[in-house]
């Protein structure tokens, strides 16, 4: 072993901060593609994503998405981040 293994991090980690709803990608990876709007929205219209807002329901979010067909995961990526917007995301602390 070296002496490099024995130093702290280069980085201080803080306590986890609790954080609402899921990533847009974990909810997208769970999906195939190409799907349409409202198969998405049967199978994860229920699903709490993370937004710049806070913690919206995906079913709310599809609503305002025009498009009805997604060829690929980034067009519906792409679409749903029209709505909510990119951004930090708020903890709950916030």
């Amino acid at each position: 072993m070296s002496d490099e293994d024995d130093e702290e991090p280069a980085v201080t980690l803080g306590d986890r901060t609790p954080v609402e709803g899921a990533p847009l990608a974990r909810i997208s990876s769970r999906l195939t593609w190409p799907k349409e709007k409202s198969e998405v929205d049967r199978l994860e219209g229920d699903s709490v994503i993370r937004t710049p807002e806070g913690p919206r329901e995906l079913s709310a979010v599809l609503e305002a998405v025009d498009e009805t067909y997604f060829q690929r995961r980034q067009e519906f990526t792409t679409h749903v981040q029209d709505v909510i917007g990119t951004g930090p995301i708020p903890t709950a602390d916030e």
